[in-house]
């Protein structure tokens, strides 16, 4: 799948913008600041209907417009899709393929798949939990669209389990009756994303070994989700837990760290607290790795995130690398460039094109973006 045209109205710094894309390799150069970031953030966003960077969509709205309006057309299995969000709060987005309303968000987001690879990214071993919880839910949405609902239903019964441990908060005689109605919920709800967040893993691991093994030839990539609620999780084994087991463990750990949340006024169990960890020959990466193993890491389950989506979807996602270069060694460039391939369209963000051999220019469309425009 490809992006033949991208248009923007009040989005970000865009307050009017027309793109025409090619298939291979899309070049946005600029100065820093100039909205290159946000453009591929606009096609992130047409993908799954989030933003990363955004915690509310009118942040997206240029300032002191009342809407945004983000539509694309996809060419997909030989066929041509034009998609339409309209960002205008108070009230709901609205949504459209081709012209028609979608009212679930998951019926419109299997349209268009994309991996996104930022500078961001290449801290995600460094960064804080939420950021790696962040990265695998995002990627997961590619796959399986329904995905991001099951967390928002799953972050409203937590918020409301967080609102009422707190009326009582330290009162260990309380009538916890709601509170196990609340837990039961949460059981069931996110027992479902932490069997998808497993398999996810699993399936990305082995595709990462064996691109990280091509960049550090003698170094064996590694991971293990570390749950709340089963333990740390590596994958050597072939036995899986089922949702099934996995809710039974939900429940008994919940019941465990009952009087501990009610003390502390939080929900201490469930997806919202796990995380992901890295190992390289054995040794966490994340403590112990060089940045330059780090980064080699990162690159590793970026290449194979975006192959899993390729096998999962049957076709080929849309790969945004936003200033990635200018911080891989020519090593680490090479790789990645090479391992894109020329079946993948790519839009990559750069300051200028120094980074890129003139025999890779060749054919590749290049952009000069300033202030929210295209120049030439």
């Amino acid at each position: 799948m490809y992006l033949t045209g991208l248009t923007l109205e009040n989005y970000r710094n865009y307050r009017s913008l027309k793109l025409s894309l090619k298939p291979g390799l899309n070049v946005l150069t600029g100065e820093n600041a100039q909205g290159k970031t946000n453009l591929l953030e606009a096609v992130y966003y047409l993908s799954c209907l989030n933003s990363a960077r955004a915690k509310t969509d009118s942040e997206l709205i240029l300032w002191e417009e009342p809407f945004a309006r983000l539509k694309a057309v996809v060419e997909k299995n030989d066929m041509e899709k034009e998609l339409d969000v309209l960002i205008n709060p108070p009230k709901r987005k609205e949504m459209k393929v081709n012209g028609v309303k979608k009212s679930k968000s998951a019926d419109f987001c299997t349209n268009l798949s994309v991996v996104s690879f930022s500078v961001n990214d290449l801290l995600l071993l460094r960064g804080v939990p939420d950021d790696r919880r962040s990265w695998l839910d995002m990627a997961i949405s590619q796959i399986y669209p329904a995905y991001p609902d099951r967390v928002s239903k799953y972050n409203k019964i937590r918020i409301q389990k967080n609102n009422h441990l707190k009326d009582i908060k330290g009162n260990i005689n309380a009538d916890t009756s709601l509170l196990e109605v609340f837990n039961s919920q949460l059981a069931v709800s996110g027992s479902n994303i932490i069997f998808l967040r497993l398999k996810f893993l699993k399936e990305l691991q082995k595709i990462a070994m064996e691109k990280h093994i091509q960049i550090a030839q003698h170094e064996i990539l590694t991971t293990v989700y570390n749950s709340t609620v089963a333990g740390d999780i590596d994958f050597s084994s072939d036995n899986e837990l089922t949702v099934e087991q996995i809710a039974k463990q939900f429940e008994q750990k919940l019941s465990e760290r009952k009087l501990e949340e009610i003390i502390r006024a939080q929900a201490l169990v469930g997806p919202h607290r796990d995380d992901v960890s890295f190992f390289i020959n054995g040794v966490e990466a994340k403590k112990f790795a060089s940045q330059g193993q780090q980064r080699t890491v990162v690159l590793s389950l970026k290449l194979a995130e975006l192959e899993l989506i390729k096998e999962k979807i049957d076709d080929t996602p849309v790969l945004l690398l936003d200033d990635v270069l200018a911080e891989l060694d020519n090593i680490r460039q090479n790789y990645l460039l090479n391992a894109i391939g020329t079946n993948t369209q790519t839009i990559i963000t750069s300051v200028d094109t120094l980074h890129f051999d003139e025999e890779y220019l060749k054919d590749v469309e290049i952009f000069k973006i300033a202030e929210g425009n295209v120049v030439t």
